[in-house]
């Protein structure tokens, strides 16, 4: 049987919590002894929000708020029936889990 390619698409608020999170799934990768391409990090997302201080009074006086997503894509080129179930436990452990 030919062998799979997965891609595995990460997404956080916390950049720390985010490399730590794929430097397990990689170790978890090549332990079972797939062919690892990454982590690749992809572009942060950030929102802006514009909200005004007061909700009666100064119209020019506002606050703005930002918040960034940080993303990375890991793939596994060469995977194995395994590697999904590993992968699988490997975010279920850290605290996150999986999205098809």
């Amino acid at each position: 049987m030919r062998d799979q390619k997965i891609r595995i698409r990460l997404r956080a608020f916390d950049h720390k919590l985010l490399d730590q999170s794929t430097k397990e799934i990689v170790e978890t990768a090549r332990r079972t002894g797939a062919r690892v391409a990454g982590p690749i990090p992809l572009p942060t997302r950030i929102n802006r929000y514009t909200v005004l201080r007061s909700p009666h009074v100064d119209k020019k006086s506002r606050e703005q708020f930002e918040v960034r997503t940080h993303k990375t894509l890991t793939r596994y080129l060469r995977a194995h029936s395994t590697d999904d179930r590993s992968a699988d436990e490997a975010g279920s452990l850290c605290g996150r889990g999986c999205r098809n």
